[in-house]
């Protein structure tokens, strides 16, 4: 299967409760991230992070569902070329 670059983006609600497993799933996940940008919305009262992925759109699928499963993460992904 050929590599695709994606952008994903994920917002996370109740970052006391979320963080430590989004940050797991982005563990397991490194090899496919080229890089990341996070920002805490304080004002909002929530985190935003961004994602720049290359990998298959299989292990794109699997990043942005697992990221999904969480319940207080919203997650959305633009796959490119």
């Amino acid at each position: 299967m050929e590599n695709r670059i994606a952008v994903v983006g994920i917002v996370i609600f109740h970052r006391e409760e979320s963080a430590k497993k989004v940050n797991g799933i982005l563990s397991d996940f490194a090899h496919i991230i080229v890089g990341r940008m996070g920002i805490p919305y304080k004002e909002k009262g929530i985190s935003v992070i961004s994602l720049i992925v290359d990998g298959t759109t299989d292990e794109i699928g699997a990043l942005t569902g697992k990221l999904g499963s969480i319940s207080a993460v919203k997650v959305k992904s633009a796959v490119t070329i």
